[in-house]
């Protein structure tokens, strides 16, 4: 899937309510953006970790995407931890997802919460299963 595909894919869902935007596709890694406002902020006027646990699943889910053929395959979370290591009330996040395991019916993402200079807010990690799209005849 090609980065125009990916973020059209996710209009009318909660990726677009979030305001996250996929912005790179290499291989084996992935970034995304996502505003800090009032539809990711917690009552402290900083970035909720709930929002950015949303931003990792989405990166690691959409990276999985670009990795095996959408019409045999659709892609499932099964299991997502993080670690929230400082905060931010930047106007920014970049999610940065990068591949650890690439199995036939697994994928391990890291993806990395930064802000715009750099500094690690959260560290994630998505494990994916690969599924099968039962075709009927």
């Amino acid at each position: 899937m090609t980065l125009k595909q990916i973020n059209q894919l996710c209009k009318n869902t909660m990726i677009e309510h979030l305001g996250i935007v996929f912005t790179s596709i290499d291989d084996n890694r992935i970034v995304a953006t996502m505003p800090v406002d009032e539809r990711t902020i917690q009552p402290l006027k900083r970035l909720h970790g709930g929002a950015s646990m949303a931003l990792a699943e989405s990166v690691g889910s959409a990276g999985s995407l670009t990795l095996v053929d959408p019409s045999k395959f659709t892609v499932l979370g099964v299991e997502i931890s993080g670690s929230h290591v400082a905060t931010t009330s930047e106007s920014e996040v970049f999610g940065i997802g990068a591949l650890v395991h690439r199995g036939k019916t697994q994928h391990v993402w890291e993806i990395r919460i930064e802000d715009k200079t750099g500094k690690l807010i959260s560290l994630c990690r998505l494990t994916n299963r690969i599924v099968p799209i039962k075709i009927e005849k």
